[in-house]
């Protein structure tokens, strides 16, 4: 797969990184998740994202990928109350208790960037959080500081000088990022991770939605179908079952100051399709502009927020 530089990290990375969310609930067919990482490793992924409050994420990984570790970018998160460490949730405490917890279950002696887990604006205003992946960077025990959330929070942490990465919601009904964060990412050479690049599959009905999003769900359908959009309108064939999965992928790869869209598919035949997607290459620019029009069209006041 293609590369591109990661912010001002150094790194270079690929348009598709792997959520490791999923994984560790599939307690019932690990084999399966496991032969999913090294179909996309072995194809050229080179990103993977986990998070202290995904449960047994961490463990999975370090269980299972420790000897592949130079073969991929390692991203986690931290921030939330843990069971080993009796503090409060954003203190430094427990964001050290965090990032240590994560280095012995990923087996690593760093991690390459760490993220601050959707905390509030009024937190990261604070700094302690901030501050706190700060001494771990200047430790050795992470190499970079992010962000993930949205909206104000993830606008206000792009422009902080100790942020090197961003992780937003950015796709076909989650919209909002791309014009209040990714101008900022990009003036301050921010990576940014785009989590949920295909919106859930809003074009299919909330019964069908499959992963463990569903949260999510039914805002993502209900602003999808206010877009009033067909695969035809943007020069797209087929079903729209077969069209939509590479026009909603391809569009947030276009977005400018993305680096990496994040799946977290358990499926080897998703996994397989997504890889195919993405080495297309961005959607073409006209496809881009009709489905930002029809977003501003839907959504007049600018009142849809990324959902964090």
């Amino acid at each position: 797969m293609t590369k591109q530089p990661f912010g001002k990290t150094g790194f270079t990375v690929t348009p598709l990184g792997f959520g490791a969310a999923p994984v560790a609930y599939l307690k019932s067919d690990q084999d399966r998740a496991i032969a999913v990482v090294n179909q996309l490793l072995d194809a050229g992924v080179n990103l993977i994202d986990t998070a202290a409050s995904y449960p047994g994420s961490e463990e999975f990984l370090g269980q299972h990928f420790a000897p592949r570790r130079r073969d991929f970018v390692l991203v986690s998160k931290c921030g939330q109350k843990i069971p080993e460490a009796d503090a409060a949730s954003w203190s430094a405490a427990t964001i050290a208790a965090t990032v240590d917890r994560a280095l012995r279950l990923l087996k690593t002696d760093i991690i390459d960037v760490m993220l601050l887990h959707s905390c509030e604006l009024d937190t990261l205003k604070k700094g302690e959080a901030v501050a706190a992946l700060a001494k771990a960077r200047d430790a050795g025990k992470i190499r970079f500081a992010g962000y993930s959330g949205d909206n104000d929070a993830a606008a206000y942490a792009a422009a902080l000088p100790d942020i090197a990465v961003i992780e937003t919601s950015i796709s076909i009904a989650d919209q909002r990022n791309i014009d209040q964060v990714l101008p900022i990412t990009r003036k301050n050479n921010v990576g940014v991770l785009a989590k949920r690049p295909i919106a859930n599959a809003a074009w299919k009905d909330l019964s069908q939605q499959p992963g463990m999003y569903q949260s999510y769900a039914k805002t993502y359908t209900d602003r999808f179908a206010k877009l009033n959009l067909r695969p035809q309108d943007l020069g797209f064939d087929g079903s729209p079952d077969q069209a939509w999965p590479e026009i909603a992928l391809r569009f947030t790869m276009a977005q400018n100051g993305v680096h990496t869209a994040i799946i977290g598919t358990t499926n080897p035949d998703n996994a397989r399709l997504n890889l195919e997607i993405a080495n297309k290459g961005p959607l073409p620019g006209p496809a881009v502009e009709k489905i930002r029009a029809a977003y501003r069209k839907a959504d007049p006041k600018g009142e849809w927020s990324g959902q964090t």
